[in-house]
């Protein structure tokens, strides 16, 4: 969000926290799909479900260390550029984050056969990363590792800012965000892997038996687990990068 200087008035600040916090518990609806943001006040609320996937980059901080700023600059620029091209790729997709070296999208998946496209996103974004790391090492950038994360269940939703400045977000709460968020920050356990997806139980029980047979139960993490690929991406991947 971009900033535009406003003079702090401290008791209109006061007066803005009693009507936030004074509202009426009834402007949190329920909704079974994503509305549309045009429908969210400073007031008001939904309550979805959804599908919440991040995909957070290994070890970013050492990066710095070891390349000057040009070539810095293309590694984010092309990791960031190509995961939103492929979390805008999918219909259901409703929000997309960055964070630094974390991108997260939000997707509205009120049906199974969704959740199985969320999947295969986070499929795509595997192969990417291959991909990357193959263009990094033909142009002396370190190869990246990423770990992808991926829940389902239901979040509130809500617009965020300082009302009457034009400065304002949709904000998501709740586990299926915490969730997803925690899955993508796991040590990737796969030998020689660049990537690694972590889903929760209960996206795993969403999913169907095919893509369940991708992935192995993490006992010790409690979640499903595995190196999962977009069939075509790998094909040019093994024509092209080996």
């Amino acid at each position: 969000m971009e900033a535009n200087y406003q003079s702090y008035d401290y008791i209109r600040s006061f007066e803005r926290i009693d009507e936030i916090i004074e509202s009426s518990d009834s402007l949190y609806e329920e909704a079974e799909e994503i509305p549309s943001r045009d429908k969210l006040t400073y007031t008001n609320g939904y309550y979805v479900s959804c599908s919440a996937i991040f995909a957070d980059m290994r070890k970013s901080s050492s990066l710095s260390d070891e390349h000057r700023r040009p070539k810095l600059a293309k590694l984010y620029r092309s990791y960031i550029s190509e995961i939103v091209a492929i979390m805008n790729g999918n219909t259901g997709c409703a929000e997309i984050n960055i964070v630094g070296d974390c991108i997260s999208g939000i997707f509205n998946t009120p049906y199974k056969p969704q959740i199985d496209d969320v999947f295969s996103t986070a499929a795509q974004i595997s192969s990417l990363v291959a991909v990357l790391n193959c263009k990094f090492r033909k142009k002396d950038i370190t190869p990246i590792q990423v770990g992808i994360g991926i829940s389902y269940g239901r979040a509130l939703m809500v617009q965020a800012g300082f009302k009457g400045s034009g400065i304002k977000d949709i904000i998501w709460m709740g586990d299926v965000i915490n969730t997803a968020s925690k899955l993508s920050e796991m040590p990737i356990k796969t030998w020689g892997a660049n990537c690694e997806i972590s889903v929760s139980s209960v996206f795993y029980d969403n999913l169907n038996e095919r893509n369940q047979s991708l992935l192995h139960k993490d006992w010790g993490d409690e979640c499903y687990r595995g190196c999962v690929i977009n069939t075509g991406m790998n094909a040019w991947y093994s024509e092209h990068c080996r």
